[in-house]
C-alpha cells in the first residue's frame, strides 16, 4: 500500500452513500428553491419591483440569494402557506355549501312528478304540463300542478 487511501472509492459501499447523499441533497435544493419562488409570487406585501429583484437574485445567485430569502423573509413562509391553505378550504367549503343549496335538479323534479301521476294525485294532463314547465326550467312542479299552491282546475 504505497499510495493514499481515498475511503469514498476504496470502499464500493461508501461511494454509493456518498452518491446518494448528493443526489438526496440536490432534491432537497430544488424543492428549497421552488418553494421560495412560489412564496415570492405568493407574498402580496412585496411590491413588483422587490419580487423582481427576490427572483433575479435567488435565480441568479441561487445558493446565496436562497440562503439570503429564508434569513430575512424566512418566518412568514410558514404564515403565508397557512394563509394561503385556509384560503383553499373556505373556497372549497363554500363551493359545497352552495352546491348543496342549490335544490332539486330537474330530474329529481321529473321523478317527484312521475310519482305523484302514478299515485293518482294529478292527471295525466297536469303531469304533461307541468313536466313542460320543468324542462323548460320556467318553474317548479309545485307551481304547475302538483302542489298545494297551484290553482285549483
Amino acid at each position: 500500500m504505497s499510495g493514499p487511501v481515498y475511503l469514498a472509492y476504496d470502499f464500493p459501499l461508501l461511494s454509493v452513500f456518498w452518491t446518494m447523499l448528493v443526489f438526496f441533497l440536490w432534491v432537497v435544493w430544488f424543492v428549497l428553491l421552488f418553494r421560495i419562488v412560489t412564496d415570492i409570487f405568493r407574498d402580496d406585501a412585496l411590491s413588483g419591483w422587490a419580487k423582481t429583484g427576490w427572483l433575479i437574485t435567488v435565480l441568479v445567485l441561487p445558493f446565496l440569494g436562497v440562503f439570503i430569502y429564508v434569513i430575512t423573509r424566512g418566518k412568514n413562509m410558514g404564515r403565508r402557506e397557512i394563509a394561503q391553505a385556509r384560503a383553499q378550504q373556505e373556497a372549497f367549503d363554500s363551493y359545497v355549501r352552495q352546491t348543496a343549496k342549490a335544490g332539486p335538479t330537474s330530474v329529481d323534479e321529473l321523478a317527484r312528478l312521475s310519482d305523484i301521476r302514478s299515485r293518482g294525485d294529478i292527471t295525466d294532463e297536469e303531469f304533461r304540463r307541468a313536466k313542460e314547465l320543468v324542462l323548460s326550467g320556467a318553474g317548479s312542479s309545485e307551481r304547475a300542478g302538483g302542489g298545494p299552491s297551484a290553482p285549483a282546475p
